[in-house]
């Protein structure tokens, strides 16, 4: 877990311009955005209203706040920011997420050089498909319209893995998937405690054992490649 400092670092200033903007459609083509915390917005507005995909819903209207800018000195999201995240948040940041893993998931099927990760890859392929399926099954009940690209901290993710191959490409992927599924599972453990609504909350309980087991498995395989 080499990484895991700097990937926590970019959540955490990713999360600060997610969870501190609102916006509102006045009209079917107007819309309007504030972010409450400038130092946060100075740093990252160039990409984080883009990583949510726009933020609309199907009523015109969504909101993403509660969350705050709150990073502890480790550049770690801290646990009260995670605990105070809302629903729409969650459920946009969990969607970036599931893309991660496919994306980065077919990228290592076709480059990994050792069998057990291209096995672990296609497996993240096949379960985060599925989760992603029934979480937009969720987002339409709820009018929360997820992203369609990658939020800025999880296309950093990604672009760890350009121009590696071979061992180097393995050691990269594996870490990054121990990295995904630490802070995946500090969300969707605090979602399944404090979820306003009750299918939040049950998406997220029912998630979280699978993540767990990817994470097991992750760390037994970054073990192995290293």
């Amino acid at each position: 877990m080499k990484k895991s400092m700097l990937f926590f670092a970019a959540g955490a200033m990713l999360f600060g311009a997610a969870c501190t903007s609102t916006t509102t459609d006045s009209d079917t083509n107007t819309t309007a955005e504030t972010t409450t915390d400038a130092t946060v917005a100075n740093e990252t507005a160039s990409g984080g209203t883009t990583g949510l995909g726009g933020g609309g819903n199907a009523t015109g209207t969504a909101t993403a706040t509660g969350a705050g800018s709150t990073a502890n000195s480790t550049g770690m999201l801290d646990a009260e920011t995670i605990a105070n995240m809302d629903d729409a948040t969650f459920m946009m940041t969990a969607a970036s997420s599931n893309m991660l893993e496919i994306q980065a998931g077919k990228l290592a099927a076709q480059n990994a050089s050792n069998a057990e990760v291209k096995r672990f890859a296609q497996m993240m392929v096949d379960h985060h498909t599925k989760a992603n399926q029934e979480q937009m099954s969720i987002a339409s009940q709820m009018n929360v319209q997820l992203p369609t690209v990658l939020m800025p901290m999880h296309q950093t993710m990604l672009d760890k893995l350009n121009n590696k191959t071979g061992k180097d490409f393995d050691e990269a992927y594996m870490d990054m998937m121990e990295v995904a599924h630490k802070m995946d599972i500090a969300l969707f453990e605090a979602k399944s405690n404090n979820a306003q609504a009750p299918t939040v909350k049950a998406f997220a309980t029912k998630t979280l054992p699978m993540l767990k087991s990817h994470q097991d498995m992750a760390t037994k395989i970054e073990d192995q490649v290293d």
